[in-house]
């Protein structure tokens, strides 16, 4: 099961370089993030979110593998399996972008723009669903960018020891 996590920073560009870290942590085999956000709050207070997932992408090319079997299977019953590879390709590839574009993977929208509201104009923060990390490690590669934990799913004794590590972070840092 995933546990959420979100994090604000002090200024506009933090979330960015964290999901950054995160990225190149998750290479490495230390966290593994099913969904990331960078919300930004600009000095107007206008709320932008950045998606790490791009569903419409992921539809098109769900749909495209699906179609292609389907077509090939139907042109196969047709006797032209070329073309009922394409045309499945092509219409499945439609069909998941389509999907994709209207469906909301992860953490859900309207929930990170009413917490993105609350943070302070000229800062961000970083919605996180984690199905997994290495605290020990993570953490530490954390330091750098300090942060102040907003919400989180995890049980109250994880979610202390994440406080109390990034106070601890925030303290060396300033």
């Amino acid at each position: 099961m995933s546990e959420l996590i979100v994090v604000s920073f002090k200024d506009e560009d933090t979330a960015d370089q964290v999901l950054n870290k995160l990225n190149a942590l998750r290479k490495e085999y230390l966290i593994d993030l099913e969904d990331a956000v960078v919300v930004v709050r600009d000095r107007q207070g206008k709320v932008r979110l950045k998606q790490s997932v791009n569903p419409t992408l992921i539809g098109a090319a769900g749909g495209a593998t699906w179609g292609s079997l389907f077509g090939m299977l139907i042109g196969l019953i047709v006797l032209n399996p070329l073309a009922g590879l394409l045309t499945g390709a092509v219409m499945g590839a439609g069909a998941g972008a389509l999907s994709g574009a209207l469906s909301d993977y992860g953490i859900d929208d309207d929930f990170i723009r009413s917490v993105g509201k609350t943070i302070e104009p000229g800062s961000s923060a970083i919605f996180m669903l984690v199905r997994k990390f290495n605290a020990d490690k993570v953490l530490p590669e954390l330091k750098p960018f300090g942060g102040k934990v907003l919400r989180t799913s995890l049980p109250t004794d994880q979610e202390e020891r994440l406080k109390v590590a990034l106070q601890d972070l925030n303290a060396v840092a300033a």
